[in-house]
């Protein structure tokens, strides 16, 4: 969502958008899992449990000047078992006119923002829900619990004025009837505004009919056909002008429509076309990574609004300007946040982590060498604080769900390490378009993605999870090391920024050797405890220092790196170990290994950049085969059931 963007500019583009107002992140205080209402009472909250929502239809009247709505919301549903009344939400400052129920006037009660109506249906029965209503949405001085439902502002970059909704988390009901909760999606949705004729109104879907209606008032008609959470449904009002695009994806039916509202000012679409045109590519780079666009057979587009960042409505974002990590946060939304929704508050990480870590992936990949930077400016970031996590454990606080540092940027980072773990693209890639298939259209929580990972991977990220998913802070890790021939012995030491909480970090961390005369070697280890020693074998002379992480995998601050002329060869392994080897050495991929334990164990073989390429089962004195390698220098390490570890470079010449 919501992104509240942050992010170093020239002065003169920074004038440029530094008004746009600020999106209102309201605070709350109550320690429960929230995935519904903010508003209701637990009891009230059961009620609206008793049916599924499966349709949402608005037919709206709205201005670019005000935020009065008046019109006629309606919400098809089915019940879950025999009820004889219904109950929705809608902000008490609305006046309701009339309900009925299929399409038969009935009498209500309310009680503040809950409207329960007499409904007189079997399990698996469906009624439709007409509230005619009208009155002003409230600001966030008559919601302290929200106010950000609907706004009307005037841009201070642009000057065109705006009226737009924003129903992220809690503030759908302030200017719609509805169900709010995460795990109801509705099959589908249309909306339709009545505005006057010299704007355009903006919302889910395909745009149907433009239907000029006199009187200088126009009604557009929105239908969307594709499951949606209450929160993404959107309207925007403005006096706007229409610039369309298309994304051509390799393996889509056929392009990609994106539809943009642009405001109806002459240096406007000048000024951000080419960040706009740039949509198409992040398209097409998404659709290769997490798979189709879910909304293909429809559109994705834009409606400006003067926010200072985006939100991800289903097909439509709403954002206040043009910027490639900007936009290509929010439409990697809609993938994560969209077609797979978090089913619970406290599971923001799974719409906020994902997009965050989608703005490193369009760097990567279409502006090679700028996300180094990025990753580590998001881990100064995590590490500015030296706790917190990223499960939300305050799910009605707002600024707590949208915390930039921890959801956002501590999401993004361990989503990161994740790929790390795999250690191979195309499976954790691969892994990543099966969650999307598997859950599309539906909802997940952070365990239901790891469980995922575990099973499509074969990678267990339980203890992974509960240190930096569930845990709080940060290792700060220090290195010893002693050149002894042409071995090493090693010591790897951590401390945690919060060890009352996560004491040890047992992720896996890369240290960089330069070796004389030879190509620098990045070594993968094996982390158990605080202090772990371990021995390379033929790795060469070392010169220069290490590097801890130099490819930034691991969120963490680098202490002290030093030699130590005590540390001894051996050390991490039992003395019948010591003098395990393989031979020859350098070899044509054919080796044998000796003088190891009796028994099976595993072997790893990884490239120096310290990604593994191959593992097997090997037993002492086994020829072991490798040749399928091409020439050049590789670490093999040998893993026995003790937990005790051998590791030592070998050259393959054909």
């Amino acid at each position: 969502m919501k992104a509240l963007f942050i992010f170093i500019l020239s002065c003169s583009v920074w004038n440029l958008y530094a008004q746009e107002t600020a999106i209102h992140c309201s605070k709350r205080d109550h320690r429960i899992s929230q995935t519904k209402s903010a508003t209701l009472t637990v009891a009230q909250i059961a009620e609206t449990e008793k049916y599924d929502v499966h349709f949402y239809q608005l037919d709206l009247t709205m201005n670019n000047i005000s935020t009065h709505v008046s019109g006629t919301g309606s919400i098809h549903a089915k019940a879950k078992q025999f009820i004889d009344s219904a109950m929705f939400e809608l902000f008490s400052s609305l006046d309701i006119s009339e309900i009925r129920v299929n399409n038969i006037p009935v009498g209500f009660s309310r009680v503040l923002s809950a409207v329960k109506v007499p409904v007189n249906a079997q399990a698996n029965q469906s009624f439709i829900i007409d509230v005619d209503y009208n009155g002003t949405p409230p600001t966030a001085q008559s919601n302290p619990l929200g106010g950000s439902g609907m706004t009307a502002a005037a841009s201070p970059s642009w000057g065109n004025k705006v009226v737009w909704s924003l129903s992220e988390p809690f503030s759908a009901f302030e200017w719609f009837p509805c169900k709010q909760s995460l795990t109801d999606k509705a099959d589908s949705c249309a909306v339709s505004i009545t505005v006057p004729d010299s704007c355009k109104a903006g919302s889910n879907g395909l745009l149907e009919h433009v239907t000029p209606l006199g009187n200088g008032f126009t009604r557009y008609d929105w239908k969307h056909r594709h499951p949606i959470d209450y929160y993404l449904i959107s309207v925007s009002v403005a006096k706007y002008v229409e610039y369309n695009v298309y994304a051509n994806p390799v393996g889509a039916p056929n392009p990609i429509l994106i539809q943009n509202y642009i405001y109806d000012n002459p240096g406007t679409l000048p000024n951000f076309q080419a960040d706009i045109d740039e949509t198409a590519a992040f398209i097409e780079l998404y659709y290769d990574l997490y798979g189709p666009y879910p909304f293909e057979d429809e559109k994705y587009g834009h409606c400006m609004a003067p926010i200072s960042g985006g939100m991800e409505h289903q097909t439509m974002t709403t954002q206040g300007f043009f910027e490639k990590s900007l936009t290509s946060h929010e439409l990697a939304h809609q993938w994560w946040g969209d077609n797979v929704t978090c089913a619970s508050w406290c599971d923001i990480w799974l719409n906020e982590g994902f997009a965050s870590y989608s703005e490193y992936l369009m760097l990567e990949h279409l502006y090679p060498g700028q996300e180094g930077p990025k990753m580590q400016q998001v881990h100064n970031s995590i590490m500015n604080q030296p706790g917190g996590s990223v499960w939300v454990l305050d799910s009605l606080n707002e600024s707590r769900i949208f915390d930039g540092r921890l959801t956002y940027d501590k999401g993004s980072g361990i989503i990161h390490s994740m790929r790390y773990l795999v250690q191979d693209d195309s499976l954790f890639f691969n892994a990543l378009r099966a969650f999307q298939v598997a859950y599309k259209d539906s909802t997940a929580t952070g365990i239901t993605f790891k469980q995922f990972m575990e099973n499509y991977t074969s990678v267990n990220f339980t203890p992974f999870f509960n240190q930096w998913y569930f845990g709080e802070g940060y290792p700060t890790y220090s290195v010893k090391w002693n050149q002894i021939g042409n071995d090493v012995a090693l010591e790897i030491s951590h401390t945690s920024s919060m060890p009352n909480v996560t004491p040890t970090f047992t992720n896996p961390i890369d240290i960089r050797f330069l070796r004389q005369g030879q190509a620098d070697t990045i070594v993968r280890f094996d982390i158990q405890s605080n202090q772990d020693q371990f021995s390379l074998y033929n790795l060469g002379t070392i010169i220069g220092t290490l590097t801890i992480d130099p490819n930034n995998w691991i969120i963490n601050k680098v202490g002290t790196i030093s030699q130590d002329p005590s540390l001894l060869l051996g050390i991490e392994t039992s003395k019948p170990l010591k003098n395990l080897s393989i031979y020859p050495n350098p070899s044509n991929g054919d080796i044998t290994l000796s003088n190891g334990p009796a028994g099976s164990f595993n072997m790893s073989v990884m490239d120096m950049s310290g990604k593994t390429i191959m593992t097997q089962v090997v037993t002492n004195f086994e020829s072991i085969r490798l040749n399928n390698l091409s020439n050049g220098t590789y670490i093999i390490s040998f893993l026995f059931p003790t937990g005790e570890r051998k590791t030592m470079l070998h050259e393959i010449k054909k």
